[in-house]
């Protein structure tokens, strides 16, 4: 397995990144994608990508930062990409729901990071909460990049769903799927995934899969097997089938494999 989605940039995780990809590597997780969510986070993970052989990275300005986002961001990313090309564009898109930066904001980053997926022939790794109405309308006029693109930790109903997959988007599952509080919609969505559209993620240290006993206080790469074993009994399938399903994907859209 390869967890397609963690937040290194914690005390927690990279303190000791050769402890956290042992742990990982135990568990039977043998790479992770590690996501940028501003320009310096970036040159971090890109450094991280480059010095371990089972870290890959993306590079891009998260919603919440595109206040950070300016005139010269695209150039210098295109920089990066010269440097060592990432896995994908990201984590970008669209996050209305507490508008950390404006609307206005996150639009011109978005679009920027866009065009940057589009010229450097990369998928684009995608975060959307309380805008999935506009982020359909967007990625309708690039339906060529959606199709190789990620929906990253889709928490959301049915019908956006079937809008995203409509796009030929990729679809990450996260621990929110273990969540009996919150996660119903999403469980309820699972059997409605094509297996290749299928992708898995901690989005670690957030989201921890509420069915780990005892429970630890904070998720890592080494509890993917809890969100791979809920999705695959959602699935109807065996967690081997869903494994192999998940890494032919990872391949396909990331061109990695473990």
């Amino acid at each position: 397995m390869i967890d397609i989605g963690v937040n290194i940039n914690h005390r927690f995780l990279l303190d000791d990144v050769d402890k956290t990809l042992a742990d990982m590597q135990e568990a039977g997780v043998n790479g992770m994608i590690c996501i940028a969510s501003d320009l310096e986070e970036s040159r971090q993970i890109q450094r991280l990508s480059q010095n371990y052989s089972t870290i890959w990275n993306t590079l891009g300005c998260h919603p919440h930062q595109a206040k950070t986002w300016g005139v010269d961001s695209k150039s210098k990313v295109t920089e990066l990409i010269q440097i060592k090309k990432p896995v994908a564009i990201g984590e970008t898109g669209l996050d209305f729901n507490r508008n950390y930066s404006t609307p206005d904001e996150q639009r011109y980053a978005f679009h920027e990071q866009i065009e940057l997926a589009s010229e450097h022939q990369l998928p684009l790794y995608l975060h959307e909460r309380d805008a999935h109405e506009e982020m359909v309308k967007i990625l309708m006029k690039h339906p060529a990049l959606a199709q190789k693109s990620v929906i990253h930790c889709f928490t959301g109903s049915r019908v956006e769903l079937e809008r995203y997959l409509e796009l030929g988007l990729y679809i990450g599952i996260t621990g929110w799927v273990c969540d009996e509080r919150r996660g119903t919609d999403l469980q309820e969505s699972i059997p409605h995934i094509p297996m290749n559209r299928l992708l898995l993620e901690t989005d670690a240290p957030y989201l921890l899969p509420r069915n780990i006993r005892p429970r630890p206080k904070k998720n890592h790469p080494k509890y993917l097997p809890w969100v791979a074993q809920e999705v695959a009994k959602l699935k109807g399938v065996s967690l081997e089938e869903l494994i192999q399903a998940t890494m032919n994907n990872t391949q396909a859209v990331f061109g990695i494999r473990s």
